[in-house]
């Protein structure tokens, strides 16, 4: 899928205000880990992750959405009233009903001709956004667009570790089902869209390429609930093994549809799983990791959030320049694989 007049105006991110370190979340564990012995610095070990963020009591998936979608507002410098569309994307929902988007919507004060919805794909929803924004852009239909997301771990964390204490059958083995559950921390990400129209921007959004492997959709199911909350079970390895097969197909085709070499991407910038996984994609496509901008260590896995505000905290941070080109790289439960070509 290609893009020809699809333009990134201005993103802008929200980071929780609590640090949580992954050496506290295994003092909670504490007595688990002793009955298992289990050596402390595991969590950070295996997964690079030294510590996420995390919402205070009370707060929404929108509330962070709202906090980042003024922020991407003011980088576009844009009147609120162009927009015409806004997508809410992550896995968090303030409620079942109404879409989590009608709340962004009535917070931002955007025009009541606006087309407003959610979009849902697991860690993949916000690049779906910018697929689904970039296409209607492309075809004339709107001319500026809104795409947020807001990811609340809080209470998957919370779960994950009472049922952990509570389980009296956990063991060595049947713990890595609930590990990838420790990794996630929480944030808000947005980003405006839109046309030329007579601003100076130049980053424009070329490309997209797409796979889909939901013959190993039960790899990461979440949402099931018990006496101790909401739970996610993850088959970490297999998840991993799979979702890299995965990228490498789709990472083959991006390559002959944007008509661009590896070489020639200057950054890439990932969803973020674990330490281990970056180093199977990028040792899997051949390309240098140390082109890939990273946020893992300090915001762990941030679910939707994740793959756009690390591309919003690396711009930010001088990594690309005018004129250079970026890969995003996404891949999520389902299996689903996203890759977006970005020019700067």
């Amino acid at each position: 899928m290609k893009f020809t007049r699809v333009h990134l105006h201005g993103f802008g991110y929200e980071l929780p205000p609590r640090v949580v370190t992954s050496a506290r979340l295994e003092e909670r564990l504490a007595t688990l880990y002793e009955r298992l012995k289990l050596p402390p610095g595991r969590l950070e070990m295996m997964s690079g992750i030294g510590e996420r963020r995390f919402w205070n009591e009370g707060a929404r998936p929108s509330d962070g959405a709202v906090l980042a979608g003024r922020k991407a507002i003011a980088a576009a410098g844009i009147d609120p009233a162009e927009l015409e569309c806004l997508f809410f994307t992550g896995v968090s929902r303030d409620m079942m009903e109404p879409a989590t988007a009608t709340f962004v919507h009535r917070q931002l004060g955007l025009p009541e001709k606006c087309l407003v919805y959610d979009i849902s794909n697991a860690c993949l929803g916000f690049l779906n956004g910018m697929v689904t924004l970039g296409g209607m852009i492309e075809l004339g239909q709107i001319k500026n667009g809104l795409i947020v997301s807001g990811e609340t771990a809080e209470e998957l964390v919370e779960s994950t570790i009472v049922n952990l204490l509570n389980d009296p059958t956990v063991t060595r083995k049947s713990i890595k089902n609930s590990f990838a559950s420790l990794t996630i921390g929480s944030g808000a990400v947005a980003l405006v869209m839109g046309d030329a129209g007579g601003r100076t921007s130049a980053h424009k959004l070329i490309n997209a390429t797409y796979r889909a492997k939901t013959s190993f959709n039960d790899l990461c199911q979440g949402g099931q609930v018990s006496a101790s909350g909401t739970l996610m079970a993850t088959d970490s390895e297999e998840l991993l093994k799979r979702g890299v097969e995965t990228a490498a197909e789709t990472w083959r085709d991006f390559l002959t549809e944007s008509g661009w070499s590896a070489d020639s991407v200057a950054r890439f910038f990932c969803h973020q799983v674990g330490s281990a996984h970056a180093r199977l994609l990028f040792e899997t496509l051949g390309l240098d990791q140390t082109r890939n901008y990273e946020t893992l260590a300090r915001l762990g896995n941030v679910g939707s959030v994740s793959a756009p505000i690390t591309l919003a905290m690396g711009i930010e941070a001088g990594m690309l320049k005018d004129g250079g080109r970026a890969a995003v790289l996404g891949i999520g439960s389902g299996i689903n694989c996203l890759m977006l070509g970005i020019e700067w």
